[in-house]
């Protein structure tokens, strides 16, 4: 509601009822205004003159017919996407994706390509502008619609101060005033976060995570990160580093299992599957290759097992310290393990600690961390879409 409305007036009644049928829209792509009227439960005039409203701001367009079964087939009305657009980049140590999002979560294909590590390579502004490009290419989008974009990094995000930190993924960016920089060069709004935030964030929405009270969720690639989501709201800490659990010194009970490892990332990170697994014959040099080779390999379960009370180590702190109501175990390792390991690191726990907490493998399959930074830039674009239809 804008200052100088009250409620029960005019203006107020026009406002909730745009907003009560672009969210039809949002959710159906297209309606006749017989079905708006049914689904709204507003008078059929009403209901026309919101669509008529609708439609001459370019919110809506007519997009075909449907039929109603018996008489002519009727008009219909679908959101115009092309509107105001953002784009959600996954940036990561060896690659960037990207994809454009509109309010309406309309799926569009991803635009990846590989990237060297160097600075010259990874200049921040050419690199976001880039994946901007390669996104709307791949979507048939033009790149003057885009208004924002969020974009997922390896690296401790401290929003209040803009800066981050334990990265060595993003060589040649600036550390302080990152966010302003992108945001000054680029004319866009931009929001940098945390790529294991993004992919717990995806989680909540779309996996194991949607309905439960809170959860810690473990990403285990190349390095480690945890996401901790208390009611629906990622903790970021103090600093925006809250999470680093790669940095965590190992329990002197790791003696027994892996008395080679100083940190939490010797004895769970990428290095350490690979470790694992080539022990047990399955080949491969990159984590990435040895997990793709897992998912066949006569050696799985003997590499699970290995791994299990590992991971059982390193969820002791988290568990200690949060007591959450269930633990995901993402990323590469924790999707490729899936419900087997979850049961192995469980079976575990029970076994060698005072905890008991329920364990599940990652259920957001494909590419979580461009999932989250969407859903955040869906979130920012209906809210901007909504306060556009009230003043209607």
């Amino acid at each position: 509601m804008t200052s100088g409305t009250v409620p029960g007036t005019p203006s107020v009644l026009r406002g909730m009822n745009n907003r009560s049928v672009i969210a039809l829209f949002l959710e159906h792509r297209m309606l006749s205004r017989s079905q708006i009227s049914e689904l709204s439960g507003l008078s059929k005039p009403t209901a026309s003159q919101a669509i008529g409203r609708l439609e001459s701001d370019g919110l809506i367009a007519h997009s075909g017919e449907v039929s109603h079964g018996r008489g002519p087939n009727a008009a219909a009305y679908s959101f115009n996407a092309g509107g105001d657009l953002g784009v959600a980049i996954d940036l990561n140590a060896h690659s960037i994706r990207s994809r454009v999002v509109d309010a309406s979560d309309q799926e569009r294909p991803i635009a990846a390509r590989s990237l060297a590590m160097t600075s010259a390579a990874r200049e921040s502004v050419s690199t976001v502008r880039t994946a901007i490009d390669q996104a709307c290419a791949a979507a048939g989008t033009p790149t003057e619609a885009v208004r924002s974009v969020c974009i997922g990094v390896q690296a401790a995000v401290n929003p209040l101060t803009d800066t981050i930190t334990l990265t060595d993924t993003l060589p040649g960016w600036p550390r302080a005033g990152l966010r302003e920089h992108l945001s000054s060069q680029l004319g866009l709004t931009v929001t940098i976060e945390n790529d294991v935030n993004l992919a717990a964030v995806a989680e909540r929405r779309f996996g194991i995570g949607l309905g439960v009270g809170d959860f810690a969720y473990l990403w285990m690639e190349a390095g480690l990160g945890v996401a901790v989501d208390i009611a629906g709201t990622v903790h970021r800490g103090f600093s925006g580093s809250a999470g680093e659990l790669g940095y965590l010194p190992v329990p002197h009970s790791a003696a027994r299992i892996a008395p080679e490892s100083r940190d939490l990332q010797d004895l769970i990170g990428g290095s350490a599957v690979v470790r694992i697994a080539r022990a047990h014959g399955v080949r491969g040099r990159r984590h990435s290759e040895v997990l793709a080779a897992l998912t066949t390999s006569p050696s799985r379960a003997a590499v699970l097992a290995d791994l299990a009370p590992r991971i059982a180590l390193a969820l002791e702190p988290i568990l200690a310290l949060l007591d959450p109501e269930i633990v995901v175990l993402g990323g590469p390792t924790g999707r490729v393990g899936g419900a087997e390991l979850a049961g192995l690191v469980r079976t575990e726990l029970v076994g060698s600690s005072r905890w008991s907490p329920r364990i599940s493998a990652t259920t957001v399959d494909d590419e979580p961390v461009l999932s989250g930074a969407a859903a955040l830039l869906v979130d920012g674009l209906r809210e901007a879409l909504f306060a556009r239809v009230d003043e209607l």
